[in-house]
Protein backbone atom coordinates (compact mmCIF):
# COMPACT_ATOMS: atom_id res chain seq x y z
CA UNK A 1 0.00 0.00 0.00
CA UNK A 2 0.86 3.35 -0.97
CA UNK A 3 -0.05 7.07 0.26
CA UNK A 4 -3.15 8.29 -1.65
CA UNK A 5 -3.79 10.48 -4.58
CA UNK A 6 -5.19 13.15 -1.98
CA UNK A 7 -2.63 12.41 0.81
CA UNK A 8 0.31 13.29 -1.95
CA UNK A 9 -1.80 16.61 -2.77
CA UNK A 10 -1.88 17.61 0.75
CA UNK A 11 2.11 16.60 0.97
CA UNK A 12 2.46 19.24 -1.97
CA UNK A 13 0.30 21.52 -0.70
CA UNK A 14 1.96 21.75 2.87
CA UNK A 15 5.60 21.30 1.25
CA UNK A 16 4.97 24.01 -1.29
CA UNK A 17 3.51 26.32 1.97
CA UNK A 18 6.33 25.50 4.03
CA UNK A 19 8.93 26.87 1.49
CA UNK A 20 6.78 30.15 0.90
CA UNK A 21 7.24 30.88 4.57
CA UNK A 22 11.16 29.83 4.20
CA UNK A 23 11.45 26.59 5.66
CA UNK A 24 14.36 24.36 5.68
CA UNK A 25 14.78 20.79 5.93
CA UNK A 26 11.46 20.06 3.99
CA UNK A 27 11.04 16.57 3.04
CA UNK A 28 7.84 14.30 2.98
CA UNK A 29 7.60 10.52 3.94
CA UNK A 30 5.29 7.89 2.94
CA UNK A 31 4.69 5.99 5.95
CA UNK A 32 1.12 4.12 4.76
CA UNK A 33 3.27 0.57 5.22
CA UNK A 34 4.24 1.03 8.61
CA UNK A 35 0.99 3.24 9.93
CA UNK A 36 -2.66 2.43 10.26
CA UNK A 37 -3.49 5.98 11.34
CA UNK A 38 -2.01 8.11 8.45
CA UNK A 39 -0.38 7.80 4.68
CA UNK A 40 2.61 10.39 4.87
CA UNK A 41 4.77 12.81 7.19
CA UNK A 42 6.14 16.11 6.21
CA UNK A 43 8.90 17.47 8.35
CA UNK A 44 10.01 21.21 8.19
CA UNK A 45 12.28 23.10 10.26
CA UNK A 46 12.17 26.55 11.10
CA UNK A 47 15.45 29.25 12.99
CA UNK A 48 12.99 30.41 15.63
CA UNK A 49 9.84 30.19 17.50
CA UNK A 50 7.76 33.41 15.28
CA UNK A 51 8.52 31.72 12.27
CA UNK A 52 7.57 27.95 13.06
CA UNK A 53 3.94 29.78 13.91
CA UNK A 54 4.20 31.21 10.26
CA UNK A 55 5.10 28.18 8.77
CA UNK A 56 2.39 26.36 10.62
CA UNK A 57 -0.38 29.60 9.73
CA UNK A 58 0.23 29.34 6.23
CA UNK A 59 0.26 25.46 5.72
CA UNK A 60 -3.21 25.43 7.35
CA UNK A 61 -4.26 28.46 5.26
CA UNK A 62 -3.06 26.66 2.06
CA UNK A 63 -4.15 23.48 3.05
CA UNK A 64 -8.13 25.30 4.04
CA UNK A 65 -8.03 26.43 0.54
CA UNK A 66 -8.02 23.05 -1.13
CA UNK A 67 -10.77 21.72 1.52
CA UNK A 68 -8.91 20.43 3.97
CA UNK A 69 -9.22 20.90 7.68
CA UNK A 70 -7.09 20.13 10.65
CA UNK A 71 -8.25 17.35 12.68
CA UNK A 72 -6.02 18.42 15.65
CA UNK A 73 -3.32 20.26 16.24
CA UNK A 74 -0.83 20.31 19.37
CA UNK A 75 2.10 22.15 20.40
CA UNK A 76 1.69 25.99 19.39
CA UNK A 77 1.57 27.20 22.51
CA UNK A 78 5.72 26.48 23.10
CA UNK A 79 6.54 27.23 19.31
CA UNK A 80 8.92 24.86 18.95
CA UNK A 81 7.47 21.53 17.35
CA UNK A 82 4.04 22.02 16.15
CA UNK A 83 1.79 19.10 15.00
CA UNK A 84 -1.22 19.20 12.58
CA UNK A 85 -2.90 16.59 11.90
CA UNK A 86 -4.46 16.01 8.64
CA UNK A 87 -5.79 12.40 9.09
CA UNK A 88 -4.42 11.29 5.65
CA UNK A 89 -1.16 13.76 6.30
CA UNK A 90 0.33 14.92 9.55
CA UNK A 91 2.97 17.78 9.48
CA UNK A 92 5.35 18.38 11.75
CA UNK A 93 7.10 21.97 11.62
CA UNK A 94 10.12 21.85 14.35
CA UNK A 95 12.28 24.43 15.26
CA UNK A 96 15.91 23.59 14.22
CA UNK A 97 17.47 22.50 18.03
CA UNK A 98 13.95 20.22 18.14
CA UNK A 99 14.50 18.62 14.44
CA UNK A 100 18.11 17.73 15.55
CA UNK A 101 17.20 16.37 18.42
CA UNK A 102 13.83 14.37 17.80
CA UNK A 103 16.19 13.25 14.34
CA UNK A 104 12.43 11.88 12.97
CA UNK A 105 14.18 11.47 9.47
CA UNK A 106 16.18 8.81 11.65
CA UNK A 107 13.13 7.32 12.67
CA UNK A 108 11.14 7.07 9.50
CA UNK A 109 14.26 6.24 7.12
CA UNK A 110 12.93 3.01 6.22
CA UNK A 111 10.13 4.64 4.49
CA UNK A 112 10.07 5.78 1.24
CA UNK A 113 10.53 9.82 0.87
CA UNK A 114 7.84 11.36 -1.57
CA UNK A 115 9.15 13.26 -3.84
CA UNK A 116 8.03 17.36 -3.53
CA UNK A 117 7.39 19.32 -6.60
CA UNK A 118 9.94 21.59 -8.11
CA UNK A 119 8.95 24.92 -6.95
CA UNK A 120 9.74 23.94 -3.32
CA UNK A 121 13.22 25.09 -1.95
CA UNK A 122 13.96 23.93 1.42
CA UNK A 123 15.55 26.60 2.70
CA UNK A 124 19.12 27.00 4.25
CA UNK A 125 20.52 29.18 6.46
Amino acid sequence: MTATDHAIELVHAAARAASDKLATQIIAFDVSEQLAITDAFVLASATNDRQVKAIVDEVEDKLREIGAKPIRREGERDGRWVLIDYGDVVVHVQHEEERAFYALERLWRDCPTIQLPADVTSHER
